[in-house]
């Protein structure tokens, strides 16, 4: 079956800016999103992370580090703040090749980010 460029979106958050809350939420994250998919980790091209201005603890990208994935590009970003929105939400953007149709990704969404995208949720 043929491989095409795919995105997969998700989203969680952690109940306070500490280090380790934000990279073990986002690897846990990150995991199921890779899972759900069975995205092969030599199909990721890269993968996005940003997070609300109240998460300085530390880097999201950290908690992609910590499952192995030491040759994939990442990029951090910081979310706007935006009255009202989630607060200390981490969002993750992976790119890969799939054999999965749009229509048939997973995207993942955990703890208070449930509701951010709904109509994406399968």
């Amino acid at each position: 079956m043929e491989q095409m460029l795919r995105a997969i979106r998700g989203a969680t958050t952690v109940e306070s800016d500490d280090a380790n809350l934000i990279e073990s939420a986002t690897s846990e994250l990150l995991e199921e999103m890779l899972l759900r998919n069975s995205v092969d980790r030599d199909s990721l091209v890269c993968i996005f992370f940003s997070a609300t201005p109240d998460i300085s603890a530390g880097f999201p990208a950290a908690g992609a580090r910590a499952i192995g994935l030491n040759d994939v590009p990442l990029f951090g970003s910081m979310e706007l703040g935006v009255s009202g929105s989630v607060e200390r939400c981490i969002r993750i953007m992976v790119q890969c090749y799939s054999p999965l149709s749009k229509g048939e990704i997973h995207h993942v969404y955990t703890k208070n980010a449930v509701g951010l995208r709904s109509d994406l949720v399968n």
